[in-house]
């Protein structure tokens, strides 16, 4: 049996940063990983450049049952926290659209920064090791693996959701809390794309490839960023924000053209230019593919004015009912997870029980898609390791 400080479960980003800080402490840590590799999902992240924080983040940009739970770590260790660090490394970085910083080079950089920030506080890392069984019979915890046996005088918990189960997702963090009687929110994918029903999916399939700028609506919540379509229904940027939001059968609304009135734009065009083609005028406005899929060959001065206000409709408030979505295997992250209402909003410790810290996205948290959840997995991470 070895016996550490702290043990975390989880060599992901909360992890890690987690193990930095205690080690920063003096703590003796150990990280476990039950996959091949450490720090798989930064590796995959961003198209591979790693979206590693966003200028923006704050609490108004998460999800949670207990909305004020994430204000404490975001004010403690903010986005220019962890600039600093990357910059302290050499890492050159960029701003893509809307606060979202990537490297310039790849997500190695980040995983490799992580490494050293880990070797300089003495981590040790250990993959491809498997939870057995956890306890705490005599006041220190024993955490069970195929490589053995452990005890530790602090478990932290930064074993991930359910999303991505191709890169080794589980539920041990849920399964964890529930040893321990902690609540669990309701998980579902989300950040995910859009499933259409097979009606829907006759009618749009043609236009796989395709993409636009719209504004997506559903309830009070909107995003206006690229919307894709796909051979199996819809995904872009504001189709996964959406869908953190979305229930099932609930409707969502979609304007393809949110810088445009189309219906005014096309009653001025059948004046202005009767002979035009309906289609031809609203390419002005969309991708051609889409615009001839939106209306059938007709010449603007045929169309009742009352049709072209349906058209516009059609294009500016276009309502479906998704058949659901992609789920776990295409989503970003997992909805839902411990409730925060069990942890300690300052040091992500549980209440009922001593010294077993939950962090990263097995917590009931969840970020907007640009940044933001990675922004939670340091920030959770950082304030957990000041008292692991």
């Amino acid at each position: 049996m070895l016996s550490v400080d702290v043990l975390i479960i989880g060599a992901g980003a909360a992890g890690l940063m987690c193990a930095i800080e205690a080690g920063k402490r003096g703590r003796q840590v150990v990280v476990i990983e039950h996959a091949r590799k450490a720090a798989e999902k930064i590796r995959i992240s961003g198209g591979g450049r790693c979206n590693f924080t966003n200028l923006h983040a704050s609490p108004e940009h998460y999800l949670s049952q207990q909305p004020r739970c994430c204000v404490s770590a975001l004010s403690r260790y903010t986005a220019q926290d962890f600039i600093s660090l990357v910059e302290k490394h050499g890492i050159t970085y960029h701003e893509k659209t809307l606060g979202q910083l990537f490297c310039d080079g790849s997500s190695q950089q980040i995983i490799d920064m992580l490494f050293e920030e880990c070797r300089a506080a003495a981590v040790t890392i250990r993959v491809q090791t498997t939870i057995e069984e956890v306890g705490k019979p005599d006041g220190r915890f024993r955490v069970r693996t195929n490589a053995g046996e452990f005890c530790c005088e602090s478990l932290v918990v930064a074993s991930g959701g359910l999303s991505i189960p191709k890169m080794g997702a589980s539920g041990v963090g849920y399964q964890i809390a529930r040893k321990f009687d902690l609540a669990i929110v309701p998980t579902r994918a989300a950040l995910v794309p859009f499933t259409l029903t097979e009606a829907e999916l006759e009618r749009w399939k043609t236009l796989a490839g395709v993409a636009v700028e719209a504004e997506v609506r559903c309830g009070k919540q909107r995003f206006r960023e690229g919307l894709l379509f796909t051979h199996r229904g819809l995904s872009g940027p504001a189709i996964l924000q959406i869908s953190s939001y979305w229930m099932p059968n609930e409707p969502v609304r979609l304007n393809l053209a949110p810088s445009h009135d189309v219906a005014a734009l096309l009653i001025q065009a059948k004046v202005s230019q009767p002979r035009q083609e309906a289609a031809t005028f609203l390419s002005t406005l969309l991708p051609k593919r889409l615009a001839q899929r939106i209306v059938d060959r007709h010449v603007l001065i045929d169309l009742t004015d009352k049709q072209l206000r349906q058209l516009g409709s059609a294009v500016n408030d276009w309502r479906i009912v998704p058949h659901g979505t992609e789920g776990y295997r295409m989503a970003e992250v997992t909805l839902g997870g411990v409730d925060t209402a069990e942890l300690s909003s300052k040091t992500m410790e549980s209440r009922k029980v001593s010294n077993l810290y939950f962090i990263g996205e097995v917590v009931d948290v969840t970020g907007h898609l640009g940044g933001y959840n990675f922004q939670w997995a340091w920030a959770s991470g950082y304030v957990a390791g000041q008292y692991a």
